[in-house]
């Protein structure tokens, strides 16, 4: 028997043995988690902490050792850490798809990083003229950055691209006619479709030629009176091959001009500089849609163009006018963090020879194969060690792909680590990918051919450390 007072780790706890909860507040134990989290937080924890003992308690699978006053303590302060842990986590993203529409897509710049924490700290001129010393307009932030680098008259910002398209339908195609092709009829992703948002601007979907091939006459023929816009839509997340054909926008642009009707242009990705200068497969850029009548033309800043996500209408000024006069654009207009973002991504590309160096999006893009070669050679002893005998880790050429519905038939030459389960070992790549998620900064991988893909493409030099760090954690 053991002595009066003392516990006996033999026998299962009672409730009985669970310290109060003003007891435990009152313990040296808990002072340093009353001063690092406050006292609120800490109440609740050990409420709920305690009353998990209880329950133990009840069904006799209490342990001892669980009681003092020490232990106690380090379980509500690791509550206390989930509780806290943010939702929005950074993540290694090794899965190959550069703008990963789930992992937030573009990287920003640290010169957009350092002009949004100086929105957030301080009072800006958001909607004030310093010039006139009157009420401004929040557009103007950008705008003229923007007209330089399309060649546009005017321009407007909303949240996101699909926001843009719904604004420029609903302003300008009210309960009227928009000709498109049907093979530019696109579905994004989240079964977000563009005749769906048609309906929802309240326009009517006029469809010209065939799923493979549309002509010039096709979309004259479907002209009339009731006709708002003539529309062409930049395929960017999906190629049809073979027997197609397509009109191209200086042909539609003739054609509107000759009825009077506008030609919008929804480029999607929308590039601001020719890719092709640094090997990269071909994209329509916003200033040659400009500089072949477009219009208006809208595309998105979070994509190729590597800033915050926001969709960018550029064009004619009276058409942009009357985008920012709908009362639909107040409730798109973006906030000024965006702006602040946005502004400090324009201005790099006044130097575009220096943006690969300088834009995150395009460096990642332009990432030589041998240096992530040289990254997987480095990274397999480490995944070896950590994931032992039960996988097998080889280093291996790997195809990246720019991802957000971008160029989605061209593939980048990269390089990473491809893990398979041994054999006769009964390893689980699903498990060993979960396993990689839980770490505290998860890591991403791809899970195909019964085999986990991680792609190197992403994961910069200057990660390198804090990666090998994650690994090391690993648990399979």
């Amino acid at each position: 028997m053991s002595a009066p007072g003392m516990l006996d780790e033999r026998e299962s706890g009672r409730p009985s043995d669970i310290a109060s909860v003003d007891r435990l507040l009152s313990a040296p134990a808990f002072a340093a988690l009353i001063e690092r989290h406050g006292r609120t937080p800490v109440t609740v924890a050990l409420r709920e902490h305690l009353t998990s003992l209880r329950h133990a308690a009840l069904a006799g699978s209490l342990a001892r050792s669980s009681l003092p006053e020490a232990v106690i303590a380090a379980a509500v302060e690791a509550r206390l850490a989930e509780t806290a842990r943010a939702a929005l986590r950074p993540v290694f993203n090794l899965t190959g798809t550069v703008l990963h529409t789930n992992l937030g897509r573009a990287l920003l710049p640290e010169e957009a990083v350092r002009a949004v924490a100086q929105a957030l700290t301080a009072p800006v001129n958001l909607e004030f003229d310093l010039d006139s010393g009157e009420r401004g307009e929040r557009d103007t932030i950008v705008e003229g950055l923007l007209c330089e680098l399309t060649g546009a008259q005017a321009a407007t910002v909303v949240n996101n691209n699909a926001a843009g398209v719904l604004l420029m339908l609903g302003a300008l195609a009210a309960r009227r006619e928009v000709i498109v092709s049907r093979g530019e009829l696109i579905e994004i992703g989240g079964s977000f479709r563009l005749p769906d948002i048609m309906r929802r601007a309240g326009a009517k979907l006029i469809e010209v030629g065939t799923t493979n091939r549309t002509h010039g006459y096709d979309y004259a023929q479907a002209l009339s009176a009731r006709t708002a816009l003539l529309m062409k839509v930049h395929t960017s997340n999906y190629a049809i091959s073979g027997f197609t054909s397509a009109v191209a926008l200086p042909e539609l642009v003739e054609l509107g001009r000759g009825h009077g009707v506008p030609v919008a242009v929804d480029l999607g990705s929308g590039s601001l500089v020719d890719l092709t200068r640094w090997q990269l497969p071909a994209e329509p850029t916003v200033r040659d849609a400009v500089a072949a009548g477009a219009d208006l033309v809208a595309f998105s800043a979070d994509k190729l163009l590597g800033g915050p996500q926001a969709g960018l209408l550029v064009g004619r000024g009276d058409l942009i006018k009357r985008l920012r006069l709908d009362p639909l654009k107040r409730a798109l207009r973006v906030s000024k963090l965006t702006l602040a973002a946005l502004e400090a991504v324009l201005a790099l590309y006044r130097a575009p020879e220096l943006l690969p160096a300088r834009l995150p999006t395009l460096r990642l893009l332009t990432r030589p194969p041998l240096e992530m070669r040289s990254q997987a050679a480095r990274l397999r002893p480490l995944l070896e060690r950590a994931l032992g005998e039960a996988y097998e880790v080889t280093d291996t050429p790997m195809r990246s792909q720019i991802g957000s519905g971008a160029l989605p038939v061209d593939e980048l030459p990269s390089h990473g680590l491809a893990i398979r389960a041994a054999r006769r070992t009964g390893a689980s790549l699903e498990r060993l990918e979960a396993a990689l998620r839980a770490l505290p900064r998860p890591v991403i991988g791809r899970l195909a051919e019964k085999t986990l893909w991680l792609d190197l493409r992403c994961l910069e030099a200057g990660d390198e450390a804090a990666f090998a760090a994650q690994i090391a954690m690993l648990n399979p």
